[in-house]
């Protein structure tokens, strides 16, 4: 059994780190969906919540940058159990303090509780590029996407919204707790390294500034970062502006577009696994520019000229829902093309993807705000001739020891670094 999950990706001691992955994005996701409705019952302006929600984004990403060269430095498994003891830690300070109604310690534990999620969950990331074998390694990236999105935003949002009227806000936020919990401690005693974790001062500090040197050392990791923005721009620019143009203009009713949203979130869910074999099949860079890059390309201008031609067709506007989801999944073979793009510097590699996926949040909602001067039409087409250049800059990630030509391989990147 432990061979079959091997060949799908999952190497027998990663196992639990799946499940423990999902456990801690649940509790990460669970206060998404109701936090700032409930800060503003309780007297905090709109003003307090964006701040609030703005330094935690901001430590999020730098986290996010980090934590890949952080896992390389000081090995996956500490830099994982770090961002389980800050989450419990400043949660706990976060709910006390909301209790208080002291905003001053609210931003101060919310803001540091921002590094927790990245340096674990991207630690892991970390930990499955360096010990899958490479003919597995699209799969298993995969399966870490799956595992990461069904945790923060499938299951959580289920969840909240089922025990909300029984717990209440805070006790629902409370509850958090008991997933972070039970996910670190299936990371404590379940999820083992394989090799000892890299020791010495001067070779940590090395790795840490990896970070920052790695795009001048090897430039297509910049390109995959680049293409790792274009990767969900569109997406982060579609929570703003896409929900009105539906609802307001084309004529779906509120409930009809959660519906295509939320079926667009779960073919995204489905498909990060289903690309993951294709890339290992065909080869990773073909299926990042084809199935990511066209497909998005293609249904990113549908969202508006379908609705031009069929009016408020909810099957019609579902459809391209599924294909821009399906497309979003086609880039999930980055991570496995970026650290086969330096496998001395897997984590490195790793934390300018993270960067990036932490700017195309910061862009994707002041990309909406074009649709004043451009239109929807406008912004869309613009959206989409982004992807058509993430087609053109995956190509430039083709490497001899990158992507393509690896299907008989089954060994791990050469001189990855030790878990």
């Amino acid at each position: 059994m432990s061979g079959f999950w091997a060949r799908q990706g999952i190497v027998p001691h990663l196992r639990w780190g799946f499940v423990a992955l999902t456990l801690f994005m649940i509790g990460d996701g669970i206060e998404s969906g109701f936090l700032s409705p409930y800060l503003a019952e309780h007297g905090f302006g709109a003003g307090q919540t964006s701040l609030l929600w703005s330094v935690y984004g901001f430590v999020v990403a730098v986290a996010a940058w980090l934590s890949g060269a952080l896992a390389e430095a000081f090995g996956p498994r500490r830099v994982m159990l770090a961002g389980f003891a800050i989450w419990v830690v400043f949660e706990v300070a976060f709910l006390v303090a909301l209790a208080q109604g002291n905003f001053t310690v609210m931003l101060l534990a919310f803001g540091v509780r921002g590094l927790g999620y990245p340096l674990f969950s991207y630690g892991f990331l970390v930990w499955v590029a360096t010990d899958t074998p490479e003919a597995a390694l699209g799969k298993a990236v995969g399966w870490y996407w799956f595992f990461f999105v069904l945790g923060l935003g499938v299951v959580s949002s289920y969840y909240a919204g089922a025990v909300l009227p029984v717990l209440g806000e805070f006790g629902t936020l409370a509850s958090s707790l008991a997933f972070i919990g039970v996910g670190g401690l299936l990371l404590l005693f379940l999820v083992k390294a394989r090799r000892p974790a890299p020791a010495g001062l001067r070779t940590s500090l090395r790795s840490v500034l990896g970070a920052f040197t790695i795009v001048a050392e090897r430039p297509r990791i910049g390109l995959a970062g680049i293409v790792r923005v274009i990767n969900t721009l569109g997406f982060y620019a579609f929570v703003v502006f896409l929900s009105t143009f539906m609802v307001r203009d084309v004529g779906l009713s509120t409930p009809q577009w959660q519906t295509v949203w939320g079926t667009l979130t779960l073919t995204n869910i489905l498909a990060n696994v289903v690309f993951g074999y294709v890339a290992d099949r065909i080869g990773r860079v073909r299926t990042v520019a084809w199935f990511g890059g066209l497909l998005c390309a293609l249904s990113v201008p549908a969202f508006y000229y379908v609705p031009q031609l069929a009016g408020p067709n909810f099957w019609a506007i579902l459809l391209v829902a599924v294909v821009y989801g399906a497309g979003l999944s086609g880039f999930v073979p980055l991570s496995a093309i970026a650290p086969a793009l330096a496998p001395h510097r897997v984590g490195a590699a790793i934390a300018i993807l993270n960067l990036g996926a932490g700017v195309s949040q910061f862009l994707g909602p002041v990309s909406a705000g074009l649709v004043g001067p451009l239109g929807v039409a406008g912004t869309l087409w613009l959206i989409a001739g982004l992807y058509v250049v993430g087609i053109v800059l995956t190509y430039c990630l083709r490497e001899r020891r990158a992507t393509d030509d690896h299907s008989t391989s089954d060994k791990t990147l050469t001189g990855r670094t030790a878990a």
